[in-house]
């Protein structure tokens, strides 16, 4: 039996904190977890703006993320909490606002998205 998509998210949440913590050098700007989900960010004066994939029902609320602070500089890695399962949305994608003082980074830090880019 294949496994299924919330065990390779906890898989993928896993490998990014033990990544993160044990050799944060392997997060080369060439280097993403393909079993994080994919998303694209962009950086503003106000904070991020992740860019994920939608069924029609995604909200903030079901998103976590992970800051690590290293040698190698800050990194962020981005996950589900739950599957999307509604029926009734639209497909398509979404944009989730986050301040710079949400995710725990400094105005005009520098860092990295472990995830793969959209």
């Amino acid at each position: 039996m294949p496994p299924s998509r919330r065990s390779l998210l906890v898989c993928g949440v896993a490998l990014v904190v033990a990544g993160c913590a044990t050799t944060p050098r392997l997060l080369a700007s060439d280097v993403t977890w393909p079993e994080l989900e994919p998303v694209s960010v962009t950086a503003d004066r106000h904070g991020l703006t992740v860019r994920v994939a939608s069924k029609g029902c995604v909200a903030k609320a079901d998103f976590v993320f992970r800051l690590d602070r290293g040698a190698g500089g800050a990194v962020l890695a981005f996950a589900r909490r739950r599957l999307e399962t509604c029926r009734f949305g639209e497909a398509g994608v979404v944009d989730l606002v986050f301040s710079y003082e949400a995710l725990g980074l400094r105005r005009g830090e520098r860092f990295r998205v472990a995830n793969p880019s959209r």
